[in-house]
């Protein structure tokens, strides 16, 4: 089963894009993050021609996230589960696909560690815990993923210096990935390249960014033990941050067995 994980930065300018994408690499489940697009405008008639079943939840210019799967769609949440303090932006979606309970996230950038939106970021992370203590068990197959807007270590960033005092990689947004890996998910990218540098996943648009390897790894995905285990390959598709107005993402991809 293969689950991609990928902010596409505007479905509605993208669609074109996704679908040839779809189309070649075939994924099982794609998690998809800021759709842009309320749920009345989500293209969900594209996708089932595809063969995909789909859950989007969006709130029209800003945010949104969708699940897109061709191994069934059950239990859909949208928004954290009850009992979890609700947010007021469209930004998580839960699923289960394949018998994996899938939730695809838009965490809050931050902007800056004196912005209120850092404050609400690292709350945010807090609640996707909760979340997961309602809604999950880390003894079953279970996928977080998506855009978490955190480098999870120094080398996913292209250059430190710049980064220093600022949002993406200050500890206390680091310690909250640490919180998600104690509640029982591992990052199944690193599982494969447990050595390797200078792998990103975004990539900002000015001043050709792309062409010279100025990024930072923020799009992850986290699974638990058991999906740990089925894990056989993961990799960045660059090819897909190439070419006339693609995202500033690419896609992640993860392969599981069985």
């Amino acid at each position: 089963m293969r689950v991609v994980t990928w902010n596409v930065n505007s479905l509605r300018a993208r669609l074109e894009r996704v679908e040839e994408w779809i189309t070649e690499v075939q994924p099982d489940v794609l998690c998809l993050q800021e759709t842009k697009l309320a749920d009345d405008a989500f293209p969900g008639l594209t996708f089932e021609a595809l063969g995909y079943e789909s859950a989007h939840y969006g709130q029209g210019q800003w945010n949104g996230v969708a699940i897109l799967s061709k191994v069934g769609i059950d239990d859909v949440v949208t928004n954290f589960a009850a009992g979890v303090e609700p947010d007021p932006d469209a930004r998580i979606i839960t699923a289960t696909c394949g018998g994996v309970r899938v939730s695809c996230c838009y965490v809050p950038n931050g902007r800056s560690l004196d912005d209120d939106h850092y404050t609400y970021k690292l709350s945010w992370l807090d609640r996707l815990v909760e979340h997961l203590d309602r809604d999950s068990s880390c003894d079953a197959d279970v996928i977080v993923t998506g855009d978490f807007n955190i480098a999870p270590e120094d080398r996913d960033v292209y250059d430190m210096r710049k980064f220093r005092n600022a949002t993406h990689v200050s500890q206390a947004e680091r310690d909250r990935l640490t919180a998600l890996e104690q509640w029982g998910l591992s990052d199944l990218f690193r599982q494969h390249h447990p050595d390797a540098d200078s792998l990103y996943s975004w990539w900002d648009y000015r001043s050709g960014d792309f062409h010279q390897g100025r990024g930072l790894r923020i799009d992850l995905v986290l699974g638990s033990a058991s999906v740990a285990k089925r894990c056989e390959w993961s990799a960045i598709d660059r090819n897909a941050r190439k070419g006339k107005q693609p995202s500033d993402h690419a896609p992640v991809m993860v392969d599981l067995a069985g």
